[in-house]
């Protein structure tokens, strides 16, 4: 054995429900349990399996504000439930005389295979590797003991952190210029938890921190960032850009020597801005796939996505000024995309099932060009120009993508403020 299980932890989830549960997950070598749907239901999930569609009738997993208000959960109830898991695991233990789960963990001798419970077509798996013990010396630990040095303190957030110091301390604005590159990751998480723990979820005075980059960022750049932090990029970046973005603005433009045409380069890696919630982005050149998969707040540019865009989008708006993969809008239940379609080809690479295609309205159009106009001005962007200066006559180019329930919403709203305004005119 090569003593690696005292450096790791081993977590395991899935159909975690009772203190049994966790008693055999620790009995077969984990040390920490994920509870996921159980703290759902405990919270008022009914298990309608609606989730993607953003009608939750119990508020859970909708964006709908009208659906929101039936959320009746409170956190008091999930703490009640953990102290039952607790307790009934505190009686299994008692009944082992086993006195802490760092005892429990990998004791497989404790565990008796019931074949009389095993469903027919697992009848014939071998379960005797799961079940073994190894023979191990006793300087070798079955579970984590050891703190390893992950070099956290040497991570580039750590200099954002102290450079940003006035920002944090007395809201004065900050600007500053920093090369970053592909092992760089994860950049500006730490600092926007620095942001959340002193100002909260309403962050700072909008770019109060602004800082440029330059060079090739590693996976998240931007990651969870916060209102007020603006994080500019010359050069490319990989994927998870903008993961859980969280009020502040990215903006990724290519070196300015380089010759090459960002409308027709991928920029940035798969999967960005996934499950944004707040913010704004403005990307010049192509995005890989998944492009704001389970966005539901933001608004960004992009000039080209690979497949699957949009994909399971709850919210937000998005203008795309080029090409996109096969299979947009796939599962998306909210928020609004645009998409520049000068070779109408968009429709064969669009997946209908949960949406539609329209044409542009008064306001959409006032929208197109506001994130136009800003994609111009950010990142000095030559189609967005293009655009902007024969906008009248390109607007017809673009096409709406909108959800179909996600628009009955919006109509019914438009009806209830109609009736709102004319009781009021009534007196």
């Amino acid at each position: 054995m090569n003593d690696l299980r005292s450096r790791v932890r081993l977590q395991t989830d899935g159909q975690m429900r009772t203190g049994k549960d966790v008693a055999i997950a620790a009995l077969l070598g984990a040390e920490e349990f994920g509870f996921c749907t159980a703290c759902l239901i405990v919270l008022g999930c009914v298990m309608l399996r609606h989730c993607h569609l953003n009608n939750c009738s119990v508020g859970v997993a909708t964006q709908d504000d009208l659906l929101q208000k039936n959320f009746r959960g409170r956190f008091e109830h999930v703490v009640t439930y953990m102290h039952f898991i607790a307790h009934e695991l505190r009686e299994i233990m008692a009944s082992l005389g086993i006195r802490t789960i760092d005892e429990m963990v990998g004791r497989t001798d404790f565990l008796k295979l019931r074949k009389e419970i095993i469903p027919w077509k697992a009848g014939a798996i071998d379960y005797s590797r799961i079940l073994y013990k190894p023979e191990i010396s006793s300087d070798v630990d079955v579970y984590c003991t050891k703190k390893q040095d992950h070099g956290i303190e040497e991570v580039l957030d750590k200099k954002l952190i102290h450079k940003c110091k006035r920002a944090l301390i007395n809201r004065k604005p900050v600007k500053e210029l920093i090369d970053i590159k592909n092992t760089d990751r994860a950049a500006g998480a730490m600092l926007s938890g620095e942001v959340c723990k002193i100002y909260g979820d309403s962050g700072l005075p909008e770019d109060t921190i602004h800082i440029g980059f330059s060079g090739i960022a590693g996976q998240s750049f931007g990651a969870w960032l916060a209102g007020g932090i603006t994080f500019e990029l010359e050069g490319m970046a990989n994927d998870y850009v903008g993961k859980g973005l969280s009020g502040g603005r990215i903006i990724i433009y290519p070196y300015k020597k380089s010759k090459y045409d960002p409308g027709a380069n991928i920029i940035i890696g798969n999967t960005a801005f996934y499950g944004a919630i707040r913010g704004e982005a403005y990307i010049r050149g192509i995005a890989g796939e998944r492009f704001c998969v389970r966005n539901s707040g933001i608004s960004a540019v992009v000039e080209g996505v690979g497949d699957h865009g949009c994909e399971y989008m709850t919210g937000g708006r998005i203008v795309i000024l080029g090409k996109t993969g096969r299979n947009f809008a796939a599962g998306m239940s909210g928020g609004i995309a645009y998409v520049y379609d000068r070779e109408k080809l968009f429709r064969d690479k669009c997946n209908l099932k949960m949406v539609s295609l329209e044409k542009c309205g008064e306001e959409d159009k006032t929208l197109i060009y506001s994130l136009v106009h800003n994609h111009s001005k950010y990142t000095g962007s030559r189609i967005a120009s293009e655009i902007i200066e024969g906008f009248n006559n390109k607007l017809a180019d673009f096409v709406k993508v909108i959800p179909l329930e996600y628009k009955k919403i919006l109509e019914s709203r438009e009806v209830e403020e109609k009736i709102g305004l004319t009781e009021v005119s009534d007196g």
